[in-house]
């Protein structure tokens, strides 16, 4: 192993550390090497510094990755974690997603202060979310509230919510159960009526293509079933030209060595909705995921993708 320790890069959120954190632990036990062998480096994002707007107004996904990744390009950082959803379908030239952690749970979580559950909000009740997937699935579900973006860090989130500036919000499952927050989760929405974004749930390594070092080093972390789910789902964002911009959800499961899809793509306001489903052998995930998305496309029409414009 090398002498000076691997450096990881993560944004400075309590969830980005936790799961830089995790990677770091999980390195150290495969490998059986002291935390001194790495060293995590925080960096601030465009994402993390403008809170004030949507991420749809400043840009996509690319948000809360472009500063760590011209550190990793440029080789001051060996590694970087991230939350798979919010990684772009089109990387940097060099860099690729070389190694996933074990999924945890897909759902969304409903944190309701006035209701229990969505199904059980009052007419005009106010739901903050950031996400537009989140947004247009509340109101295919309940057209009669009214939902605002909600942006922030989930602590923010959760004292806005105290506050009073809203009657509920929805964040991932996964990621309250990193924070150990789960003590202020009111429902878990189902996967099926309420499908999550692609790569929810997800840690993703991130590496130069040509480091063959830091490859060895990640394999023994990498899990195979994570990997083809995500490669299902991310084909199937690409093919629809996902971003922030753009209300998608897809979610991939595996069983013995066949995968499973359910895709869905909505018009922002969620009154118009079309469903993809797939299934074949694992080893074709990622032509699975992009049939899936050409199919959903072609089926839509170029009309209704103009409300994603």
């Amino acid at each position: 192993m090398q002498m000076k320790p691997y450096r990881i890069g993560t944004r400075g959120s309590p969830l980005a550390l936790a799961q830089a954190s995790e990677t770091r632990a999980r390195l150290m036990a495969v490998h059986g090497l002291p935390e001194e062998a790495f060293e995590i480096v925080v960096l601030s994002t465009k994402g993390d510094r403008v809170t004030d707007r949507p991420l749809s107004e400043i840009g996509g996904k690319g948000l809360f990755t472009e500063e760590i990744e011209e550190q990793l390009s440029d080789g001051r950082l060996d590694l970087a974690v991230h939350s798979s959803k919010d990684m772009p379908t089109v990387l940097p030239d060099g860099l690729g997603l070389v190694a996933f952690l074990e999924r945890e749970d897909v759902r969304d979580a409903f944190i309701g202060r006035t209701a229990p559950r969505l199904e059980d909000l009052p007419r005009n009740a106010v739901v903050g979310s950031a996400s537009l997937r989140r947004q247009a699935l509340i109101r295919r579900l309940r057209p009669d509230v009214s939902v605002i973006t909600f942006r922030g860090q989930v602590e923010t989130r959760l004292r806005k919510l105290d506050e009073g500036v809203v009657d509920a919000t929805l964040l991932a499952h996964a990621g309250l159960k990193r924070l150990g927050y789960t003590e202020v989760i009111t429902d878990l929405l189902d996967s099926e009526s309420f499908p999550p974004a692609p790569g929810q749930g997800a840690i993703c390594i991130e590496a130069r293509l040509d480091d063959a070092r830091t490859a060895e080093l990640l394999a023994p972390i990498n899990h195979a079933d994570t990997q083809a789910a995500l490669l299902c789902e991310r084909a199937y964002l690409a093919a629809l030209d996902g971003s922030c911009r753009t209300p998608i959800a897809g979610h991939a499961t595996i069983s013995g060595d066949r995968i499973s899809f359910f895709g869905m793509i909505l018009t922002p306001d969620g009154t118009v909705w079309h469903e993809s489903r797939a299934s074949g052998a694992t080893g074709d995930a990622a032509a699975l995921g992009a049939e899936a998305g050409t199919e959903v496309r072609e089926r839509a029409g170029n009309s209704f993708f103009d409300s994603w414009a």
